[in-house]
């Protein structure tokens, strides 16, 4: 390739990637700039009231649903009811100490995090979304069902 046509070559494609860059940038700054502006708050939430999740949080976040579904199956088809990894600890543990629910207000536990992800919560439609007093058998009751 004779040197004329290299040097044109070449140059037309560094004008090109200048050309494109000017023409992202206000568009990377403008969206750089939104997420911070638009980021949604986190929900303030009551610090669990045990001393250890069953597992490490991260974890929780990610998985606890697949966990619940499990835990669901083997409830209910061998009836293996472990006290520490059922959705009656996981409530004792995170309801709120002025509600004693996980639920009702975008401040208590379950239901603030739906909100943020934007995921349906629909497990307190049947099961108590409410910590039992520490006074009373401890046993998994449905909402509204009579004790």
């Amino acid at each position: 390739m004779p040197y004329g046509a290299r040097h044109h070559a070449s140059g037309w494609i560094a004008g090109m990637a200048v050309a494109a860059a000017l023409a992202f940038a206000p568009s990377l700054a403008y969206a750089a700039d939104s997420a911070a502006a638009s980021r949604v708050p986190r929900p303030a939430l009551d610090a669990p009231q045990g001393d250890k999740c069953v597992a490490d949080p991260d974890f929780m976040r990610r998985n606890h649903m697949k966990l619940l579904l499990h835990q669901r199956d083997a409830t209910v088809h061998t009836g293996v009811r472990p006290r520490d990894t059922s959705l009656e600890g996981c409530i004792a543990c995170h309801a709120s100490r002025q509600t004693g629910s996980v639920v009702g207000s975008n401040g208590n536990f379950c239901q603030g995090c739906h909100a943020y992800a934007a995921v349906k919560l629909d497990c307190f439609e049947c099961h108590a979304s409410k910590r039992e007093p520490a006074s009373a058998p401890s046993r998994g009751t449905l909402a509204g069902a009579a004790p």
